[in-house]
């Protein structure tokens, strides 16, 4: 995510080395939520133990659902502009990983209009955001089970913590979907924690006229009775907040890999096209997408997924870019090195995904940095003097990166700008050589993956062979603004 800077629970120790109790506490629901069924199970019984309703993420604990693993969703998405009326199935296909008598799912606003398990219909019960549906044959532990639920409504928009505005954002014959942290939920049921990734099938159908971008590959466009549907497919796993549907008057490009490429698809909403003073600076993006790719991958490694491409919407429809994957969605025509942001972001943030909001910084942090390396490369200014920039606003002191105080601050200066400053730090301790081995390596080894800070700690150690506990404790832990020098 991209968002201009606007003018606790206790800080843990280094994770990686001496953990507190509290600390180790968090790391005990968290580990087990990705494991045999996360936070706190339900009673066990012949029926089966309950799936838990929330993974325990420190900002947003009933986030997420335990006892399964999705590995795949195939949405059927059909929708109505003028009314803004969504309807839709999904296919979600999961594997338990415990035995569950009965499991949750994430889900907002819109109406259940039925569900099954492995096709015998199933009562469904909720409360707030969390559907409770248990199967009539309990499901035992490694047993994978395909839920169907067919749901109507209008989508609604979710406000955040920090008061930006996610989920189904529609606005002027257009809509667009973005996730982050919780506004996958707004659109489509599943377990939207960022630690259960899954591929995608996603059909949407628009009246004709109108383009319905999404993740992935487009396989098909085809239109009939005044209706045009298009089908998307994204093979590798994908966090559900990168999931994105932008529905509108969009001028479309798509381009077939040649060697050595992906293949490429951009969207730009006719508005912006149309428009004298926005049509130069969207063009100027669009022809960008190929020059950041292939600097990209000098830098940190090889593309980690098979399509690529852009999204421009209509200025206003949202108050930020957002990484979403194969894809970044950039609200109208932004400057260069936001686009080079969201697609840093492909390789950190959508193929290594934070294991918890807590961990944004991995995300925002490198995404940061890479602004930083692409104006070294491409207009001369030395990453130190990005650096003193940052060191110099203290909106990047309010609280250490590592530990945003509130899920309000996860998308605050410091998880950005101190973030970037920890890798830059990073650099000077262990040389240029070293430190790009070990942001090619980190992005390699956890590919497709979820990582931690400790992990990330841990793995630069490893790769460096040095102690860098001082620097962590410093700069990513730390309250008091440490020495520039």
């Amino acid at each position: 995510m991209y968002r201009r800077p606007a003018p606790s629970p206790d800080v843990p120790c280094r994770p990686h080395r001496v953990l507190s109790a509290a600390a180790g506490l968090l790391l005990v629901v968290l580990t087990g939520c990705t494991g045999d069924g996360g936070a706190a199970r339900g009673p066990t019984g012949p029926a089966g133990t309950a799936g838990a309703s929330g993974l325990g993420d420190p900002y947003f604990p009933h986030l997420g659902n335990g006892g399964y693993d999705v590995r795949h969703y195939g949405l059927t998405l059909d929708y109505t502009p003028a009314t803004g009326r969504l309807s839709g199935t999904a296919e979600i296909t999961a594997r338990a990983t415990q035995d569950l008598g009965s499991f949750h799912l994430d889900f907002a606003g819109l109406t259940v209009d039925s569900a099954t398990v492995d096709g015998t219909a199933v009562a469904v019960h909720r409360a707030g955001t969390e559907l409770t549906l248990r199967p009539r044959q309990r499901l035992g532990r490694g047993d994978t089970f395909r839920t169907v639920v067919r749901y109507s409504g209008v989508p609604r928009r979710v406000t955040d913590p920090d008061g930006s505005e996610e989920g189904w954002l529609r606005s002027e014959g257009r809509a667009v979907a973005l996730g982050q942290p919780t506004g996958s939920m707004a659109w489509f049921p599943g377990n939207h924690h960022p630690s259960d990734k899954a591929s995608y099938d996603i059909r949407i159908t628009v009246p004709a006229g109108l383009k319905a971008i999404s993740n992935g590959e487009l396989r098909s466009e085809r239109t009939r009775a005044g209706r045009t549907a298009f089908v998307w497919h994204t093979p590798e796993p994908m966090a559900s907040y990168l999931a994105t549907v932008a529905i509108g008057p969009y001028k479309t490009r798509e381009t077939k890999g040649a060697k050595g490429t992906v293949p490429g698809y951009t969207a730009v909403d006719q508005a912006v096209v149309d428009d004298p003073d926005t049509a130069g600076d969207s063009a100027e993006l669009l022809a960008s997408v190929p020059r950041i790719m292939k600097w990209g991958e000098r830098n940190f490694g090889a593309y980690p997924f098979s399509s690529t491409g852009l999204i421009i919407g209509r200025p206003g429809q949202a108050g930020y870019a957002l990484e979403t994957q194969t894809r970044p969605f950039l609200p109208g025509p932004t400057d260069l090195e936001t686009l080079v942001h969201e697609l840093t972001h492909q390789w950190f943030g959508d193929s290594v995904t934070p294991a918890s909001w807590r961990d944004m910084w991995l995300s925002e942090g490198f995404a940061t940095y890479a602004e930083w390396l692409w104006l070294a490369d491409t207009k001369g200014v030395p990453v130190r003097d990005s650096f003193a920039e940052a060191y110099g606003d203290e909106a990047n002191w309010a609280f250490p990166p590592a530990v945003p105080p509130t899920a309000a601050d996860i998308s605050e200066p410091p998880v950005y700008g101190r973030g970037a400053m920890v890798l830059q730090r990073l650099r000077e301790a262990v040389g240029d050589t070293a430190f790009f081995r070990i942001v090619r390596g980190w992005a390699r080894t956890h590919r497709h993956g979820n990582a931690t800070t400790a992990d990330f700690t841990a793995y630069a150690e490893r790769r460096s062979g040095k102690d860098l506990g001082a620097l962590w404790d410093a700069w990513l832990y730390g309250h008091p603004k440490p020495p520039r020098h």
